[in-house]
């Protein structure tokens, strides 16, 4: 049975608390800080293709096309705030200040904002319903597909990090048994690497863990 969560707290909840077995939803640097501040005693199974952060907009059609007191609705969750802004930054929108570790910034730390952009951290899973009314959105990859997007309509798309992707994670109790072995044996099967690369499928335009793209 297939259980959906709106939020990024309640998926590691559940898992540790034993409502579910195994979640998919969350990259490793979201991971490792939310089950240690909470103390979860959870582990990895193997990272899966992801579709990365983008940049959309129902307004625009260029970041050219920007101007002062456009509103940028972007992640409130620390981590994904942090990677919101360092993509924000990689786009030359904004500058984080040199004094502070990108991977923990959040938006009193931007110290350039040429543009005069306004940025308004939400809940993840409300980002794609605020296109109609704001100039731009960075919606992570998981919640653009729910929310039926077009990945390749975004002005810019993310270039992940192994670490930016995301992972299925169980109980540490459960790592070693059966069912959590034969999800990895799943995810590296031939069968899930064929529906992955099918152009006709929206995983065609997921980016690839790196053991599904080492040489043999």
């Amino acid at each position: 049975m297939v259980r959906e969560f709106s939020d990024y707290v309640q998926p590691n909840m559940a898992l540790a608390n034993g409502s579910i077995d195994a979640n998919l939803f969350q990259h490793t640097l979201y991971f490792d800080k939310f089950t240690a501040d909470k103390g979860l005693k959870l582990s990895k199974l193997i990272v899966v293709p992801t579709a990365g952060m983008g940049f959309y907009s129902r307004k625009i059609k260029s970041l050219n096309a920007l101007k002062k007191g456009d509103i940028i609705t972007l992640s409130n969750d620390p981590t994904n705030l942090a990677r919101g802004l360092r993509f924000l930054q990689s786009l030359g929108l904004i500058t984080i200040k040199d004094s502070i570790d990108p991977t923990k910034a959040s938006e009193r730390d931007i110290a350039s904002n040429p543009k005069g952009l306004v940025f308004k951290p939400l809940e993840a899973a409300q980002l794609p319903r605020t296109l109609d009314g704001v100039t731009g959105a960075l919606v992570n990859g998981n919640f653009a597909v729910a929310a039926g997007l077009d990945l390749s309509g975004a002005i810019k798309q993310e270039q992940l990090d192994e670490n930016l992707k995301n992972i299925i994670a169980v109980r540490s109790e459960d790592a070693d048994k059966p069912f959590a072995k034969d999800i990895v044996e799943a995810v590296k099967s031939p069968a899930y690497r064929a529906v992955i690369d099918d152009p006709k499928n929206i995983y065609s335009a997921f980016q690839k863990p790196e053991w599904m793209t080492a040489t043999p």
